[in-house]
């Protein structure tokens, strides 16, 4: 609803009110029409100031109406009208003007702004664009190359960027409301036609046709296939190329092509499933709801390292006194001079003082004595971190959260170190750790759900998307990469390239394929698990033999580029070949093709042509059935969960889903047929069987993904 009332005896103050962000719903939308109205026909008011209560000015439009029939007054033509109106109309910025919101303050003739609040128009990371002027005012307002920034990235600016881009016209570190007011009295004989964004033309570019050529060639670059950055652009052109009334015509038309896409259906879903992973369950039937966490005012991370280092940073910059513990003298220094300059980097980077003072270094793992809250980041080694929880379990005071960083080793293992495992989780960090968003946070078999719930909050402070995974080798993101992975691997035998592979990963949507990428991360780091495990064996036999471990196919490519010290950029060539080690620029190396050539040679393999689709039908379809496998096995709660953890995690193009959403939009009747087509064709590589909760969904009529729940906890509830 809006509510309104008169102030300092000619003001006209109309209130949002639509908790927690005010958004434009239909209620609120009848609400401003009917406010705005009043305000207008009464005589005795001379301007008006609109603003949101509860700090918040509007966090844009009503998502949950997206898919719905729209009801109420349209935005469009009510924020036309404030923009007709014979009064000043001012917007009283506070917290938040997003989208829907911005777009309504643009409407307004003036806009004051509190110097905490943020603006921005994110449509973009919905599927969409600003669809109620705000790709045809802006540039007006700010020129085309700052509003292309804002618009086809969707960030947010802070009050004084707003400012200095001309969005606003004041910021104040006073109440904002209060500071409107007088500044509407100050307007109130005003003229308004200036003010009237609308009338204006856009502030000429020096070369119109080449700044748009650029601005489209970037955004192709980085939008990796998504749709909605390139309509933002073709939008943007129209407010600097036609008349106003023609630019929202243009504007109507692109917003119709992009709101019904699957692409939007997509991003809007992961919209909806990064706030459902924050409502995480257990399998004892604890939830986030019902688990209290406990506060954390002291944290330690044990190991320095590169993921170590990153940890330090991340939990500093929340606010927490920090103890950083490495062993080796020499290490301690080095990582201190690094932490010292991430936080450094980073407070300037967000404009605050940097919190240096906040971390304290130490070799001696006593220094953890009093710490509410221990991460290990010590080498990916089980006896090594089987030791270190010993110890950690007699140092620590009672009831400190003992956390384990692996990425993949059992978590019930280093619990039975402890005296208390119920105090024992995991958290998986991804690299680099202060920057990436995603948090894996692991429950064994003893965590208690306040170890749990204190795991989530921490990670939640720290910016990061946490998602409760149970424990099994691998947990969720790790345990699917490792059959796409292989699977990219037998491609290669089959007589694909990695040039090909990768291709075809990176046109559907990823940001590196799977062989460039495992060039950027190091090929050693797989080699020594594969070793571990007793994969990876040198001296390999002839024939089928070789390329086979524990009765199902397997591939030492991997293994035999390892044993040539190629370990990808950290040594100038790995799947392809780079300038110099450390080099970032990769080429197809035509060593390697030989390579190939004599491998399948040597072990009786016939290239055979290997087209787009197979390669993506192999790799992903994989990857989505050991996520079935996940969610029947009940490591994952639901398939938002994995969604998320790929998106965030491991690079999954946001615009299709998540690999789980993904399925559900090819239709599983099409995965089930393609995956009992390859493992037809490919009997020794058992991940290929279908998962049994893949069939169910299916015989079930494959419901949409929001029911795939009910028929898991039919699943769960016969085994």
């Amino acid at each position: 609803m809006a509510q309104y009332s008169r102030v300092s005896g000619s003001v006209g103050l109309i209130s949002l009110k639509n908790p927690p962000v005010n958004a434009l719903s239909a209620v609120v939308r009848q609400g401003i029409v009917d406010t705005v109205q009043r305000a207008l026909s009464d005589p005795k008011v001379k301007s008006v100031v609109i603003c949101g209560q509860n700090g918040i000015f509007c966090g844009g439009a009503d998502i949950k109406e997206f898919g719905t029939t729209m009801s109420g007054p349209p935005l469009v033509p009510m924020i036309h009208a404030i923009e007709a109106a014979d009064k000043p109309v001012v917007a009283a910025i506070e917290g938040l003007a997003l989208g829907g919101g911005l777009e309504l303050a643009l409407g307004c003739h003036y806009r004051i702004a509190h110097s905490k609040a943020r603006l921005g128009l994110p449509e973009v990371s919905l599927g969409l664009l600003p669809a109620a002027g705000g790709t045809q005012r802006l540039p007006r307002l700010i020129g085309v190359p700052a509003a292309l920034d804002l618009i086809t990235t969707g960030r947010h600016v802070t009050a004084a960027e707003a400012l200095k881009l001309g969005i606003v016209d004041q910021v104040t570190d006073h109440n904002t409301v209060d500071a409107a007011v007088k500044f509407a009295l100050s307007v109130k004989e005003h003229s308004l036609n200036a003010r009237r964004i609308s009338n204006n033309l856009c502030p000429p570019p020096s070369d119109l046709d080449a700044l748009f050529d650029g601005a489209m060639q970037r955004v192709r670059q980085t939008a990796h296939g998504a749709v909605a950055p390139v309509a933002c652009v073709q939008a943007v052109r129209a407010a600097a190329t036609m008349p106003y009334t023609q630019g929202m015509e243009r504007e109507k038309e692109l917003m119709a092509t992009l709101f019904t896409s699957g692409q939007a259906r997509a991003l809007q879903y992961c919209f909806f499933a990064q706030r459902a992973v924050g409502r995480w369950s257990m399998p004892s039937g604890a939830r986030w709801d019902t688990s209290k966490p406990r506060p954390i005012h002291k944290a330690a991370v044990i190991g320095l390292g590169t993921m170590g280092r990153g940890i330090t940073v991340a939990l500093a910059q929340t606010g927490l006194s920090v103890v950083a513990v490495e062993t080796q003298e020499k290490q301690l220094m080095e990582a201190k001079q690094a932490v010292s300059g991430m936080l450094e980097r980073g407070a300037k980077r967000r404009g605050v003082a940097p919190v240096l003072d906040l971390v304290s270094y130490n070799c001696n793992l006593q220094a953890v004595a009093d710490a509410d809250l221990v991460i290990e980041a010590v080498f990916e080694d089980m006896a090594l971190k089987k030791k270190l929880f010993q110890q950690l379990s007699a140092v620590c005071k009672p009831g400190t959260l003992l956390c384990t960083n692996t990425s993949a080793l059992d978590i019930d293992h280093l619990a039975s170190q402890t005296r208390n495992p119920e105090l024992v989780v995991g958290m998986h960090f991804f690299a680099p750790a202060h920057v990436m968003k995603l948090l894996e946070v692991v429950y064994g078999s003893c965590s208690s759900p306040q170890a749990v719930a204190t795991a989530m909050q921490l990670g939640k402070k720290m910016g990061k998307v946490s998602v409760a995974v149970g424990n099994c080798r691998g947990f969720v993101g790790n345990r699917m990469l490792k059959p796409y992975m292989e699977h990219a691997f037998f491609l290669l035998e089959d007589g694909a390239t990695p040039e090909l592979v990768d291709q075809v990963l990176e046109e559907f949507g990823f940001a590196m394929g799977m062989f460039r990428m495992s060039d950027l991360s190091g090929l050693d780091v797989g080699w020594r698990i594969r070793k571990e495990d007793g994969l990876a064996q040198p001296g390999m036999a002839l024939g089928q033999a070789a390329r086979v471990r524990q009765g199902r196919r397997y591939s030492p490519l991997a293994d035999l580029l390892c044993e040539q010290g190629r370990f990808g950029q950290k040594t100038g060539m790995g799947w392809y070949q780079y300038d110099k080690p450390g080099g970032r620029a990769s080429r197809p190396d035509p060593w390697l093709h030989s390579f190939l050539e004599e491998y399948r040679a040597r072990h009786g393999l016939v290239a055979r042509r290997i087209d787009h689709q197979e390669v993506l039908e192999r790799c992903l379809y994989t990857l989505i059935n050991e996520g079935f496998r996940i969610l029947e096995d009940g490591i994952a709660a639901g398939p938002e969960d994995i969604d998320i953890i790929y998106v965030f995690g491991y690079g999954w193009p946001r615009h299709r889903g998540g690999p789980m959403f993904y399925a559900g939009m090819v239709g599983l009747e099409r995965v089930l047929e393609r995956l009992e087509h390859y493992h037809q064709a490919h009997p020794d590589v058992p991940y290929l069987q279908p998962c049994n909760l893949l069939r169910r969904l299916v015989a079930s009529g494959s419901p949409p993904i929001h029911r795939w729940r009910e028929v898991i906890k039919k699943v769960h509830s016969q085994l």
